[in-house]
């Protein structure tokens, strides 16, 4: 039921018709709480728990809630950041809006919390406002007064120093931010990554299509741990032959090739990363070809990216391989270096042929991470 507040307003009244316990694919969910709405304000929505499981989401503590609680959407933020960030043992943050990045950064040696989440923050500052921001590591007071000085919906941790929740408890001071929520987080250990940690499928995914049917999937993990599962392209066809990537990736390039691949599992296909030291530059995402979704990332990286750091030396992930080169074109003309795709095009060949005539370095990895979330 909706109550009409203007001509284009509406507040949803939820209805509390969402039942107290649930039975999906034999697993029992008990309700947590009815949430301020679904996706838009006119769809009530109720957040449930499997019985007999805890986890990084499910097991969160509100610490200052906004006068409204959480949506819907702020949960799959919150869920989509902490998949990002649960996969590095140095400090992360990722910054979530519309259930894709907007900006995520790894430490690098030297790199404070504050100094992480302001990478974050500005690879796109001007989506970042209203942003759900999660971290993998406890978050301080300087982090807090910075992350005060911009409007943002949620923050999540697993935990805050007690000057920090001075900071954002401080709603006269911070008044942009005084309905801010600050939540603690469960177990990020908890979370699935790799493929193996479904063996019981207690992460499978329900999506519901259009006439109430189901589709019950095993959830977007990878098979990639280290950067030996990333190795260099190498693909053959009858118009090249054999081909073999010949250019290294620097150190840190490699390492930035990981952090690239795991944020691109939260980025909505077809969906490229950017990153350069452990910051990401830009995200092309929800594009319909590939080669698109780089020149949607470049594009935003030329307007948006505010920073004095170039794309020279950076380093791009692919959610999906390449079916011509022209992808490998446009990333090298900016200044990228290093990339890592899925093999599988008939064309493999002639990409791997092409990305050594422009001297950059591809990476094969063992699989496609489409989301269609």
């Amino acid at each position: 039921m909706a109550a009409k507040l203007g001509r284009n307003a509406y507040l949803t009244a939820n209805t509390g018709d969402f039942a107290d316990e649930i039975v999906i694919n034999g697993r029992t969910y008990v309700k947590v709480n009815d949430l301020r709405y679904g996706t838009n304000p006119h769809q009530p929505a109720a957040f449930y728990r499997p019985a007999d499981q805890h986890g990084a989401i499910m097991d969160m503590e509100t610490l200052k809630n906004g006068k409204s609680g959480l949506s819907q959407t702020n949960l799959e933020d919150i869920s989509g950041a902490l998949n990002i960030v649960k996969f590095f043992d140095r400090p992360a943050c990722a910054v979530m809006k519309h259930v894709n990045p907007s900006g995520a950064a790894v430490a690098i040696p030297g790199e404070t919390v504050k100094q992480v989440y302001i990478k974050a923050r500005d690879c796109d500052a001007r989506a970042a406002f209203g942003s759900v921001i999660a971290f993998n590591v406890e978050v301080d007071k300087e982090t807090a007064e910075e992350i005060m000085s911009t409007f943002c919906e949620c923050v999540v941790a697993p935990a805050y120093t007690a000057e920090a929740l001075e900071v954002f408890n401080d709603g006269e001071t911070h008044k942009l931010n005084k309905q801010i929520r600050i939540l603690r987080c469960g177990d990020i250990a908890s979370l699935p990554k790799f493929v193996d940690d479904n063996e019981d499928g207690a992460f499978n995914t329900f999506k519901v299509l259009g006439d109430g049917s189901v589709v019950i999937a095993a959830p977007l993990l990878t098979n990639v741990r280290t950067a030996e599962d990333i190795p260099a392209a190498t693909g053959e066809n009858k118009a090249c032959g054999v081909q073999t990537s010949t250019v290294e990736p620097t150190e840190q390039q490699m390492i930035d090739l990981l952090t690239a691949w795991y944020i691109n599992i939260s980025v909505r296909s077809n969906g490229v990363v950017i990153v350069k030291d452990g910051q990401t530059l830009c995200v092309g995402t929800g594009e319909q070809d590939r080669v698109g979704a780089v020149e949607q990332a470049i594009e935003k990286f030329s307007q948006k990216f505010s920073g004095d750091v170039t794309l020279e030396g950076a380093v791009m992930s692919s959610d999906g391989f390449f079916p011509f080169y022209d992808a490998v074109e446009v990333a090298a003309k900016a200044g990228i270096k290093a990339i890592v795709a899925p093999s599988g095009s008939l064309k493999d060949a002639d990409v791997i042929k092409r990305a050594n005539e422009l001297g950059v370095a591809l990476r094969h990895a063992p699989e496609r991470i489409f989301s269609h979330h």
